[in-house]
């Protein structure tokens, strides 16, 4: 029997990332799913879009300073999945980041 040669283990943590990223996908749907949650249209077109990406082209961003290398998914994405995840799961919405700009008021 021939032996396969030996991946590299660039090959190997690209497809491990793979393989987490499309579980991780899953696994947020399902949790939806079990919980009787309703994930809005854009959430969910974002599961499938974002998993056929990465079944096809074993990453979801083209542009390589959106995610690390040997990542499958860009930084936004994993946010916006942990926040499906979050809301599958019944967790509150985490706090927003603050009110913008804004002048100081004048202390009298």
């Amino acid at each position: 029997m021939k032996r396969k040669p030996p991946v590299s283990p660039h090959e190997a943590r690209k497809a491990a990332a793979k393989r987490a990223a499309l579980n991780a996908l899953k696994r947020a749907r399902r949790t939806a799913d079990k919980a009787g949650i309703e994930l809005s249209d854009w959430e969910g077109e974002f599961l499938t879009e974002v998993a056929d990406r990465v079944k096809t082209y074993g990453r979801a961003f083209g542009d390589p300073e959106k995610g690390a290398p040997g990542e499958a998914l860009s930084a936004l994405q994993t946010v916006k999945l942990k926040e499906i995840a979050a809301k599958a799961n019944g967790e509150p919405k985490a706090m927003r980041r603050g009110k913008g700009f804004r002048r100081k008021k004048a202390d009298e």
